[in-house]
C-alpha cells in the first residue's frame, strides 16, 4: 500500500535530491517542487552563483533529478512572496541598525507556511526538506531535535516553524552525516552528488556590502572608541556593519584590537571598543514562538545566539506568551549578542523554540569596571 503524498521541497542541491529520492524508495507518493524567487534578468544581478539554489541551472538540475526518481515535478512562482517577507525585511533590518536572518523567514514564512499550503492544495500530507534536522515523536506530538551531523546542524534556522505544522513535515537526511548524504546520491547516480554546497546567503551574489550598497545610501562616518569617545577611524556606511565584527573597521591605527559594539543610523555613527565591550550577560528578545506548551518550557535552558555556536546555559527570567517577549540570563557571558538575530532555546538536543534579539543586557565591560 502506497504512503501518503509528500511535497519535496527541491534546491537542486544533494541534500533535497537525496530526501526526495529516500522518500520514493520508502514508499511515499512523492511530487517534487523548487520555488522560483527570481525573474531572470534579477538573477544576473541578484544570486549568488551557479550553485545557488534560485539559478536556472539550479531548476534544471532539480528537475533532472526529479526525473531520475521518476516523480512529477514543479517550478512554484514565489517572486512576490519572497520578496515581500524576506527582502524587504532585510534590507530594513540593515537600514535601522540590525543584523537580520533571511534564513529564519524563508523557512517560517515560505517553506512551512505558504509551501505547505500548495501542498494541502495538491493533496499532499506532508511538506519535506533537504535539513539536518531530526523529526522525533515525542509523548506530545512531533519534535525537532538536533541532526545526525553536529556541524551540519540546521535547528538554529527552524525555531520559528508553527508548531501546528511540525506533524506535516518530514526531514529524511536529518540523521545522516554529510558524507553519508553524498555516497547515498552516488549510489544512485543523481547529477546533483558532488554540487558544492553555496555558504553565503543565497539571494546576494558577491559580496553582502555590494548587495546593500545597491538598496542603502553610503554614507561614511565616523568610528568612535567606546572608552574615550574618540574619532579613532572611518567607516563606508554605518549600516553596513554588525556587532561583533573585527575586520574591515576604518581604524586608523591598525594595531588597535576593536570590534563592532553598537551601529547608530540615526547618527551614522559606529561604536567600538574591546572584546569585553560586545560580550554580554543577557538578552531580551521578541517574537517568541514555542514547540512545546508555555508551562513546559523549563527554567534552565542552552540557548544559541549565532549560528554553529555551542548554546549556552540560561536561565528564563521573564517569559510573556502573549506579547511574544522572553528574556534571558546567561551562566557566562556571550559574544556579539546583536540586535536583529536570533536565539534559538533548546533541552539538550531537542530544540524548543526561540525568537529575536531585541537587545543585548548587563555588558561584561560595564560590569568589570
Amino acid at each position: 500500500m502506497k504512503k501518503p503524498r509528500v511535497l519535496v521541497a527541491m534546491s537542486g542541491g544533494v541534500d533535497s535530491s537525496v530526501a526526495a529520492a529516500l522518500l520514493v524508495e520508502q514508499g511515499y507518493d512523492v511530487v517534487g517542487a523548487m520555488m522560483k524567487f527570481w525573474s531572470d534578468e534579477e538573477l544576473a544581478t541578484s544570486c549568488n552563483s551557479e550553485s545557488s539554489c534560485c539559478t536556472p541551472t539550479a531548476a534544471l538540475e532539480a528537475g533532472w533529478v526529479a526525473r531520475q526518481l521518476g516523480i512529477p515535478f514543479e517550478l512554484l512562482d514565489y517572486r512576490e512572496t519572497f520578496a515581500q517577507r524576506i527582502i524587504a525585511p532585510f534590507i530594513e533590518g540593515y537600514a535601522s541598525g540590525r543584523t537580520p536572518n533571511p534564513c529564519v523567514w524563508c523557512n517560517t514564512d515560505v517553506k512551512f507556511d505558504a509551501l505547505l499550503e500548495h501542498a494541502r492544495a495538491i493533496g499532499a500530507e506532508y511538506v519535506a526538506t533537504g535539513h539536518y534536522v531530526r523529526r522525533v515523536d515525542g509523548p506530545g506530538g512531533v519534535e525537532l531535535w538536533r541532526g545526525g551531523d553536529a556541524a551540519k546542524d540546521q535547528t538554529y534556522f527552524l525555531w520559528g516553524t508553527p508548531r501546528a505544522a511540525l506533524p506535516h513535515l518530514l526531514f529524511p537526511v536529518g540523521h545522516l552525516q554529510k558524507p553519508e548524504v553524498r555516497r547515498l546520491a552516488e549510489a544512485r547516480g543523481l547529477v546533483t552528488a558532488q554540487k558544492p554546497e553555496s555558504q553565503n546567503i543565497c539571494f546576494v551574489r558577491g559580496s553582502l556590502r555590494d548587495f546593500l550598497k545597491g538598496h542603502i545610501p553610503a554614507e561614511p562616518g565616523p568610528l568612535v572608541d567606546l572608552e574615550s569617545g574618540e574619532v579613532i577611524g572611518e567607516h563606508a556606511g554605518a549600516r553596513f556593519y554588525t556587532v561583533g565584527q573585527r575586520r574591515g573597521l576604518g581604524l586608523w591605527k591598525s594595531h588597535l584590537e576593536r570590534y563592532v559594539v553598537e551601529v547608530r543610523p540615526e547618527t551614522n555613527e559606529v561604536i567600538v571598543g574591546p572584546r569585553a565591550a560586545v560580550e554580554w550577560w543577557g538578552l531580551e528578545a521578541t517574537g517568541l514562538n514555542l514547540l512545546l506548551d508555555p508551562a513546559d518550557l523549563p527554567d534552565e535552558v542552552e540557548a544559541a545566539v549565532r549560528y554553529r555556536t555551542r548554546p549556552a546555559r540560561a536561565r528564563v527570567e521573564a517569559l510573556e506568551p502573549e506579547e511574544g517577549r522572553f528574556r534571558l540570563r546567561f551562566e557566562r557571558p556571550q559574544f556579539a549578542v546583536t540586535p536583529g538575530q536570533s536565539v534559538a532555546l533548546y533541552g539538550g538536543d531537542r530544540l524548543l523554540g526561540g525568537g529575536f534579539i531585541a537587545r543585548a543586557v548587563d555588558n561584561a565591560l560595564a560590569r568589570a569596571g
